[in-house]
């Protein structure tokens, strides 16, 4: 047994962008023996399955074996927000009466987000002060009154709201006990506190999303299953990609859904890490539609620090801080009156094979020039755009070139060079050299990273609290912090003996008095 488990150590990482869907094989001893991209498709799930069949077939049957963990880096709850379809019937609750009423839940939101949703909101008296003391005792009648309307009304999910929840927990985790109570202990709840920090409107607005967003994770979790099953690839560690570089558990993603969302681009970032051994550095994903730079730091990307727009509303849960532009593989390039040259934002993306001239299709795009240049070795048929003016191609590719210099100086911190890694399948269409960079990697298999990373990468937790320092000495608070957020990694499934704590930030709050905000992120390894 000792030895059929040593064998099942393998990994397959998948990963869904906008254009391609990538899928990986790894070894117990690290090493890429399979690779391959597939166009996405509309449904998406299609997509994951026949790249995940493609590199199967490329180590065969018996070596497929020794595969004991997949890992799934989707689009999934992204698209359904974007599309507004698959969303569930959300019962927004907050508990603040009678201190928020000034403004009304979804105040911000947009009008056809809402109607997808069907969302009703409901306010009840309850509530904490931002040094823990009570707005008013958590009216529990009220909560059940709304647990009734929720099981008439076929609601599918109730998302839970309290004021100053980072700072007390209690009113929140009360009001899910009434309501599983009422509705059953299955019944699909999302605590506040659990999923945003500071920010009343923006931690609610989070919380409404990833209450909207349960059946599409688990549709996409059975999904994916259902088609390793398919391969043969039964009774597997299987795991979805956070926003933060690091995995979660099936059973975790299925009750924090919205932390999927952009784990497209930290995957690439850990994976960038990965290929380079860099611990610091910016990242260039190009793929063939958009670019997506962000900053590693210290092995892990960088986080947003500001209030984040998802389908146009505004949220504060943990997101990678990145800079998106419309510079892909699949860019298209004019001439303009002026005589200048663009290149984007539009693109013919996944359709890049067919549609570029260099394929042999009529559309001028960036992987032409790139290829006229003759920076693309064994892409597409140099022939085809040999008759490209040289002026027109000099000029697209100074202004690739600058879209990129462009973007990585908007992600630096100071005026220094830095080190950048240029991943991606359409990292082709970047120079060996750009403006602030003193040392520019494109590492061994830079087309497959985003996939890579999801495959090597770890398991997180991160908590962030308020505490009043006047009840939580600060050693006591950080003690506090440590472990909760080593529970929270253990609890997505990493192995208990690995964890340690990787991060730990402390802000004191002057205009809430003697306030410390904490911020902790622990991580540990898949559970071999």
């Amino acid at each position: 047994m000792a030895g059929q488990e040593q064998k099942r150590i393998w990994r397959l990482g998948i990963d869904v962008g906008g254009t391609n869907t990538d899928a990986v094989v790894i070894d117990g001893d690290l090493n890429l023996v399979a690779a391959t991209k597939s166009p996405t498709t509309e449904d998406v799930m299609s997509g994951i399955e026949a790249a995940m069949h493609e590199v199967i077939a490329q180590i065969g049957p018996e070596a497929a074996k020794n595969i004991g963990f997949a890992m799934l880096g989707t689009t999934h709850c992204t698209n359904a927000i974007v599309e507004r379809k698959r969303l569930n019937k959300v019962a927004a609750l907050r508990v603040g009466a009678p201190a928020t009423t000034a403004i009304s839940c979804m105040a911000d939101w947009p009008d056809e987000l809402k109607s997808a949703m069907r969302v009703r909101d409901f306010l009840v008296h309850g509530g904490n002060e931002f040094d823990g003391r009570e707005i008013s005792p958590l009216s529990e009648e009220e909560i059940r009154d709304v647990a009734r309307v929720v099981r008439e009304e076929g609601f599918e999910s109730v998302a839970v709201t309290s004021v100053f929840s980072p700072v007390s927990d209690a009113h929140e985790k009360r009001a899910a006990a009434i309501l599983h109570e009422e509705l059953g202990v299955d019944f699909p709840v999302t605590l506040s506190s659990e999923i945003g920090s500071l920010g009343f409107l923006e931690r609610e607005n989070a919380s409404i999303l990833n209450a909207a967003l349960y059946d599409v994770a688990r549709t996409t979790a059975d999904s994916f299953e259902a088609a390793l099953a398919s391969e043969g690839l039964t009774d597997m560690a299987v795991y979805l990609g956070q926003n933060d570089g690091t995995l979660m558990s099936v059973d975790y993603a299925k009750r924090n859904p919205i932390f999927t969302i952009a784990c497209g681009p930290t995957n690439s970032i850990r994976g960038a890490s990965f290929l380079t051994k860099e611990k610091d550095a910016v990242v260039v994903d190009i793929g063939g539609t958009t670019t997506d730079v962000g900053v590693l730091a210290h092995g892990f990307p960088r986080e947003s620090m500001v209030a984040v727009e998802i389908g146009d509303v505004r949220t504060n849960f943990r997101m990678p801080d990145l800079v998106s532009v419309g510079l892909g593989g699949g860019s298209l390039v004019r001439q303009l009156e002026d005589g200048r040259v663009s290149v984007g934002p539009d693109s013919v993306g996944y359709l890049v094979t067919k549609k570029a001239l260099c394929f042999g299709g009529d559309t001028l795009t960036a992987t032409d020039i790139v290829v006229a240049k003759g920076l693309a070795e064994g892409v597409g048929d140099p022939a085809l755009v040999a008759d490209l003016d040289p002026a027109l191609v000099d000029a697209a590719y100074a202004e690739i070139t600058r879209i990129i210099e462009d973007a990585v100086d908007a992600m630096k911190t100071s005026a220094g060079d830095v080190t950048v890694i240029l991943v991606g399948g359409g990292s082709i269409l970047a120079p060996d050299h750009l403006e602030g960079s003193n040392n520019v990697l494109r590492p061994e298999n830079f087309g497959v990273a985003n996939a890579v990373g999801s495959a090597i990468a770890q398991v997180s937790g991160q908590i962030a609290k308020v505490f009043s320092l006047a009840e939580t000495p600060r050693d006591q608070a950080l003690a506090e912090s440590k472990q909760r957020a080593c529970d929270e990694a253990i609890e997505a499934g990493a192995n208990p003996d690995t964890v340690e704590v990787v991060d730990v930030e402390d802000i004191p709050m002057a205009y809430l008095g003697d306030a410390l905000c904490i911020r902790v992120k622990a991580v540990g390894d898949l559970n071999l």
